[in-house]
Order: C-alpha cells, then sequence, then structure tokens
C-alpha cells in the first residue's frame, strides 16, 4: 500500500491520516501505539507531548565532566573497545573515548556487540547521557551516540523524552524511538496545520499559532520558545473544556425551569425564632440569601456549599429545606454512607425538636414492612423530609412532589447517579450540593463548572483552632500520659488505626493488636472498638457507647472520616499517620474542635518519612485551613488522583494542562468562555463558527455537564 503524500493533502485532514502509513511504523506498531497510548492517526502523535526536555544546546568538554552532573553531550572519537567477561554469557563492553581534553569510557551492560558493529574507531560520534564516575575515569552507561556529521551542534536546542510502557520498550519502542518518529511526523507536515482558535483571540492574548506551537512543543530551541508553546496549548485545552462547560451551563438556565418558592413561611421561621441551636454566623446568613434568591428566581438552583468540617453546613441544608416545606414541597437529602444517613437524621430530629415535621430514613438496612410503610408515606406526601444514601435513587421510590435535593459529600456520587434524582419530579428540583472537601477554585471551575458556589468560610462562634502536632513514634509513653490527662479533664479521644482497605488482613490485625495493647495501658478507662468489617448493628452499638460518653477512647479506622459528632470530643491521634493522603487526615481531625474546650490532633509517623510525606505533616501542622490543605493536596497528587475526582466529572483526559499548576490560565480560559457565551448564547454568530465547529469536531466527553447537579 502506498503511503499517502502531504503535498496532496489538506494540512487538517493529514492529522487524520492512519499512524499505520508514517515511516517507521506500519501495522505492528500501529496496534502497539493504539493499545499503550490511543495514538491512531497523526494528530494523535503530535498530541503525544514529551514529558521532560534535556537541554542538548550545550557540548562540555571530558575535562569539565564530573559524577554530579545531569545529562550532558561530548563531541569527540572512539579510541577502541574492550569487552569484559561477567560470567555465563554474560559481558561487558566499554569503549574509550576521548576529545582531546581527557579520556572518558562508554559502558554497555546489553547490546554491547551491536555497539562495536555499529560504531567506528577514530569516527566523530555526540555522546549523550549521564556521566558517573567509576575507578577514577569518568562513565557514561548505555549511551545515546549519533554521527557527528548528522547532528548541528549550535542547533540542537532541547531533546524531548517521551513516555513509554513496559510493553512498549519489550517491542523496541523506546522514547528516543518515539522522538524519531514524532521528528519524522514534523518534518512531513509542509503545510500549515490549521488554526482552532479565532485571531481576534489570540492577538489580544499573545498567543503562538497552533502550528507553531505543534512543531515547538515537540523541538523547542530554548526553555522561553518551550514555554509559549506550552502556554498556547494548554490555554487551547482548557479553553474547550471552559467552552464545554459554560455553553451546557447557560443552556440548562435556559430551558430548565425551576420551581418558584414565593414565600418563607411558618416552618422556616418557627425553627428560626424557637429552634436555632446557637446564632447563625455571616457567612451562613449569605449562603442562606444566596439560596433563597436562587430558589425564588424561577430557575432551577445548582448551588455547591463548600464549608469546612464543622462550619455548621448542615444546619443550613436544613434550613432551605425547610423553605421548600413551607411552600408545599417535600425535600431530600443524600448521603454516600449509612452511617452519615444516620447522624443526619438524627442532628435533624435533634434540631426540629418539637416542630411538626415528619423527618424518615431510607437506606440499605431499612426493609421489609418498615420500608413498605416509608415508601408508602413518601408517596403521598406524609414525609415531609428523606434522609437516605443510594437507597433514594431506586425506581421503587417515589415522592408526592419533591422540590430540593441536598447531596452531601457530592463527590461520592458519580454523576448518573446524581441525575437520576431528577426523574423523581415534574420539573428538577432545586439541587444544593455539599462538601467538606473544600475544593480548589481552579478544580471546582473546572469539576462543578455548572454550579453556583457559596462557601461558608467562618467556623460557629466559640469554636478554637485544633492544635496539631506530629509525634515520632518512639515518643508513645509521653503520648499515652497527655492522653489520660485529657481523659481525666473529662474529654474523649479517637485513636485511629490505617485501614486503608477492608480487605486488609495485615491492617485488620494491627487494627486487633493494637485495641489489646491500648486496654494494657489504659485499664483504667473503658474503649469502644469501630471498623469497617463489623455488621452496622455492632457499629452503632460501640458508636452509641463513645456518643454517650460511656467510653472514653474510640479505637476505629477510617469509617469515622465523616459523620460522627462528638462534641466532647477533644483528642484525635492518627497513628501511622504517613499512610494518609491530606484530604484525610484533615477530615478526621475534624472529627474534633467541635465543642468549646481546646482540641489536639496528634500525627504519629515512623523516622523514615519520604520528602512527600514531610510536607503533609508539615502543612498539617502549620494550618486549619481546608482550603489551603486542599490547595496543597492538589499539588502534591495532582486532580486525578483527589479522591473522587473520577466521579465528579473528571473524566476529560487533559493531556497538557495542568489544573494544579495552571491555575492564572484556567481563570483567563474560563473569562474568555464566558464572554463568548454573553456574546453568543445561541451559538450561531459567524465570528466564533470555527470554536463551535471545533466543539462539535473534537471528540466528546463522556460527561452529560447539563446533568452535573
Amino acid at each position: 500500500m502506498n503511503t499517502p503524500t502531504v503535498s496532496h493533502t489538506s494540512a487538517g485532514s493529514i492529522e487524520a491520516t492512519d499512524i499505520q502509513f508514517l515511516p517507521g511504523v506500519g501495522p505492528a506498531r500501529k496496534k502497539i501505539l493504539s493499545t499503550e497510548l490511543g495514538i491512531n492517526t497523526y494528530g494523535d502523535m503530535l498530541m503525544n507531548f514529551p514529558y521532560k526536555y534535556v537541554d542538548r544546546s550545550r557540548v562540555y568538554t571530558v575535562r569539565e565532566l564530573t559524577g554530579e552532573m545531569p545529562f550532558v553531550q561530548i563531541c569527540g572519537r572512539i579510541l577502541s573497545f574492550e569487552t569484559f567477561d561477567m560470567g555465563p554469557r554474560k559481558e561487558r563492553v566499554v569503549a574509550h573515548f576521548s576529545d582531546g581534553t581527557g579520556v572518558m569510557d562508554l559502558t554497555w551492560f546489553n547490546g554491547g556487540q551491536y555497539a562495536k558493529k555499529t560504531y567506528r574507531i577514530g569516527t566523530q560520534y555526540v555522546v549523550f547521557g549521564r556521566p558517573t564516575v567509576f575507578n577514577g575515569r569518568v562513565n557514561v552507561v548505555h549511551p545515546d551516540i549519533d554521527p557527528a556529521d548528522t547532528m548541528e551542534l549550535s542547533s540542537m536546542g532541547m531533546q524531548p523524552y517521551y513516555s513509554t510502557t513496559e510493553v512498549m520498550k519489550k517491542k523496541g519502542i523506546t522514547s528516543r524511538v518515539m522522538e524519531r518518529l514524532t521528528k519524522t511526523l514534523v518534518e512531513k507536515l509542509r503545510e500549515q496545520l490549521p488554526e482552532t482558535l479565532p485571531e481576534f483571540m489570540t492577538a489580544r492574548l499573545h498567543l503562538m499559532g497552533r502550528d507553531e506551537a505543534l512543531r515547538t512543543i515537540h523541538y523547542p530551541k530554548d526553555a522561553r520558545q518551550l514555554e509559549r508553546a506550552r502556554v498556547r496549548l494548554k490555554f487551547e485545552e482548557l479553553f474547550y473544556v471552559q467552552l464545554n462547560i459554560v455553553r451546557y451551563a447557560a443552556d440548562h438556565r435556559r430551558k430548565y425551569r425551576g420551581y418558584v418558592f414565593t414565600h418563607v413561611g411558618d416552618k422556616f421561621n418557627t425553627f428560626f425564632h424557637r429552634h436555632l441551636p446557637f446564632t447563625l454566623t455571616e457567612a451562613q446568613k449569605r449562603v442562606i440569601r444566596e439560596i433563597r434568591r436562587d430558589t425564588a428566581s424561577g430557575r432551577q438552583m445548582n448551588r455547591l456549599l463548600q464549608g469546612d468540617v464543622g462550619s455548621g453546613k448542615t444546619l443550613v441544608a436544613l434550613m432551605s429545606m425547610l423553605i421548600a416545606l413551607d411552600n408545599g414541597y417535600q425535600a431530600c437529602i443524600m448521603a454516600p454512607t449509612e452511617i452519615l444517613a444516620e447522624q443526619h437524621l438524627a442532628t435533624i430530629r435533634d434540631f426540629l425538636g418539637t416542630m411538626d415535621i415528619r423527618v424518615e430514613l431510607l437506606t440499605g438496612i431499612v426493609k421489609g414492612k418498615r420500608r413498605k410503610e416509608v415508601l408508602e408515606a413518601l408517596s403521598d406526601g406524609r414525609i415531609d423530609i428523606l434522609v437516605g444514601t443510594h437507597a433514594v435513587i431506586e425506581d421503587t421510590v417515589r415522592f408526592a412532589r419533591l422540590g430540593m435535593v441536598v447531596v452531601d459529600e457530592q463527590h461520592r456520587f458519580g454523576v448518573a447517579q446524581r441525575a437520576r434524582l431528577w426523574s423523581k419530579s415534574d420539573n428538577p428540583p432545586h439541587v444544593l450540593v455539599m462538601t467538606a472537601t473544600p475544593i480548589p477554585r481552579t478544580l471546582a471551575m473546572t469539576l462543578y463548572g455548572d454550579l453556583d458556589v457559596s462557601v461558608i468560610d467562618e467556623l460557629p462562634p466559640g469554636r478554637k483552632p485544633i492544635v496539631t502536632s506530629h509525634v515520632f513514634d518512639n515518643r508513645m509513653a509521653s503520648l499515652y500520659d497527655g492522653i489520660r490527662r485529657q481523659i481525666r479533664q473529662g474529654r474523649q479521644v479517637y485513636i485511629v488505626f490505617p485501614l486503608i482497605e477492608e480487605s486488609e488482613k495485615m491492617d485488620l490485625k494491627n487494627l486487633e493488636d493494637g485495641y489489646e495493647t491500648l486496654r494494657e495501658v489504659f485499664p483504667e478507662f473503658s474503649m469502644s472498638k469501630v471498623h469497617g468489617r463489623m455488621k452496622p448493628k455492632e457499629k452503632e452499638v460501640e458508636m452509641q457507647k463513645f456518643v454517650s460518653g460511656e467510653t472514653q477512647i474510640l479505637v476505629a479506622t477510617t469509617v469515622i472520616e465523616v459523620g460522627v459528632n462528638v462534641p466532647n470530643a477533644s483528642v484525635m491521634v492518627i497513628l501511622d499517620a504517613q499512610r494518609f493522603g491530606l484530604s484525610q487526615l484533615h477530615q478526621l481531625r475534624g472529627r474534633v474542635g467541635r465543642g468549646a474546650d481546646q482540641s489536639f490532633c496528634i500525627l504519629v509517623t515512623t523516622y523514615k518519612l519520604s520528602e512527600d510525606t514531610r510536607k503533609r505533616i508539615d502543612i498539617m501542622c502549620d494550618t486549619n485551613d481546608g482550603f489551603r490543605i486542599a490547595e496543597a493536596d492538589l499539588k502534591l497528587r495532582g486532580p486525578g488522583d483527589l479522591e473522587g475526582t473520577q466521579q465528579s466529572g473528571m473524566a476529560f483526559d487533559l493531556k497538557i494542562a495542568d489544573i494544579a499548576r495552571d491555575g492564572q490560565i484556567v481563570q483567563m480560559a474560563r473569562d474568555e468562555a464566558q464572554a463568548v457565551i454573553d456574546d453568543d448564547p445561541m451559538c450561531e454568530k459567524t465570528a466564533y463558527a470555527m470554536l463551535w465547529n471545533r466543539l462539535r469536531e473534537m471528540k466528546k466527553t463522556n460527561i452529560n455537564w447539563a446533568a452535573i447537579s
């Protein structure tokens, strides 16, 4: 089959050419590239960006080399080869190499015979690799070698490195092979690649053109040129993500009318004047005003409520649901776990006291006759507020008139699950999404771009910041003394073991052994024990003992991360804290500090800590601010690793942009996308035709952004 030529093909369609037609690929390599990296076309290869670059613009002399240097290149000649026997069918081949200023060694432990056949004594080569010192001589193991006459040393610029998999390496497709294939492709592209952003935008934002950016990103001459190419390609990627979100959000607001809550009535006012447990903070008042404005506007509310642990989100959610009740509608709050659902039920009933409002629970453990009673009362309108888990979205669950849905810990639910709540009502109900996991602004803008955002950034009056400290595990005796002092002052203590997966028998044994050890250490105190492999009823009994004060110490795994509210608990001890992520540590810390007393969080680790772990521990000790912690977590782990972001909508694949580090570009992309939608809400103006065509062409994400609520 003949290879297509570029001269008879438009630059746009050349990007759709099958990658097997690129010289050096063919059907076998195409199959590997497709399976391992998703590269099927020339365009896919162009969008397979290098993960790092090494500056090859400088040529060193042998005399300058030391064992501490990174990758370097040297131009010289091979003087001779030596072969050393290393046992059965093993050998080490060494080439003695000189540039006139000194002699160094090039070493092969594999492929030495190939090197002897390929590289000739006396011929000038450019050698590239990482220098080490062995037996007093500078040495480069498995170097890259190119004939000097084929390389323009003054214009070599920065060498790209491409990600490869083990399968690719076994088939001989290394980073160097990927570099050569990409270079072949770039050289084939003789016509200019089509632009994907309008000129008025690239000119105003001083962005490099797409053709220049895609060529430069693979073969930059210097760091400044590379940065300009990166900014252009990052902006384009983020711009189309944001344009998609903003377009759907505008479409959603135009299409979906919300129930109009015309007034605040008896239920809200009775609660506010007679049952409010404490004075609302200014932040809580502001959020309630925002919700009130949304629900009275005639459009469906989609609002994200962010608030740190203990900031009073549940109270705001309840008051929002009371507005729905006052207007003749039912409300529902959906939680990710049975423990948290039961906690919400208890909290809401406690808040409401003697008010004539029926609140019921629907989870997997509500079965038989009781379940039938709840479903019937829900469908005929006798239940005002339903608290539940995933059970709420089952087909058998029918509401009489559902007007408000609160989704707690949003990141635990998939998009499709949340969207199913819409089918429970004639019109889509108002949606309030709550999270106690603070989401950095740039991530929220991308994950929840179609949601309005409210933030509770104040703690209720009387709360003191939690004092967090780091203790090495050889100081447990003094830690135990501190625990005793707190309990004798009437306080309670959590001690958490790292059960990362419920099936990890070793961790469970650690908890069981640890529990027995702690009983020996604290024989004078009563203890509860809770872990994920216990039956719900057993967990509930143990938890209630701690909640009531019958036990002073709760030994647990991370099942207490959410849903436990014991104001008298003032100490959180997290053992093997190095095994937890920042967000999880912060959530666990949030179990204390819920009363008026000073609370403490102690992070216990071994001495051997990685640099990242030390950073996590230092951040925890330095601040109680969940948003600062979330930003740090995003930078340390990246958006793809943050808990729940895959379910939340991070299913689009960012090739080059990094939400953690490209906040300014995210904001710039968002502003540009919003400006386009504001000027062309119906997506029909010719000035933006390029953008709408490109959006249609782009591979669709598997997310229905309009249903992200």
